[in-house]
């Protein structure tokens, strides 16, 4: 048995990491490994990814594919038909399936191809030009722009 992990240290030193510890949790805790259908997950560029599953026997129709804030969901269902004949040995699989793939900010679905039962969904991260690293010039012997400057009231003058 897995022992919980304690992130409270790092609480103290980092910001805004609320959700990376909860998936690091929820990685943590013991589930049953689905292994069906079976996908390859691929770093194309700096950027860019690519899920490639198979999904064989199923059509475009039959496969459903939605995003949610970080999330990427993807079901299939068959449609059902009538059997034309007695089936001695059924062996490719046609269960329906839900596949789950967390996403981290700003990841986003930009194309989904199916040939040859194989489904492949690309996926760009694209940081917003505000979230990206700013360089901030250090100024010496000045007064930073636009800080507040203190204003003069009175002019007195000695005596």
């Amino acid at each position: 048995m897995m022992a919980k992990i304690d992130f409270t240290p790092l609480f103290r030193s980092s910001i805004g990491f609320d959700r990376v510890f909860d998936l690091l949790d929820s990685a943590a805790r013991v589930q049953p490994i689905e292994n069906w259908p079976p996908y390859d997950i691929e770093k194309t560029g700096e950027d860019c990814y690519r899920i490639t599953i198979a999904v064989a026997g199923f059509s475009a129709d039959e496969l459903e594919m939605t995003k949610e804030a970080n999330l990427l969901i993807i079901k299939a269902e068959k449609a059902e038909k009538e059997q034309s004949g007695n089936v001695l040995h059924r062996g490719i699989a046609a269960r329906p399936f839900q596949r789950r793939f967390q996403l981290a900010d700003y990841v986003d679905v930009v194309g989904a191809d199916l040939k040859d039962g194989l489904l492949t969904i690309d996926l760009v991260r694209e940081v917003p030009e505000a979230m990206k690293p700013k360089r901030i010039p250090v100024q010496t012997g000045s007064v930073v722009s636009g800080a507040a400057q203190p204003e003069q009231i009175e002019q007195k003058q000695a005596a």
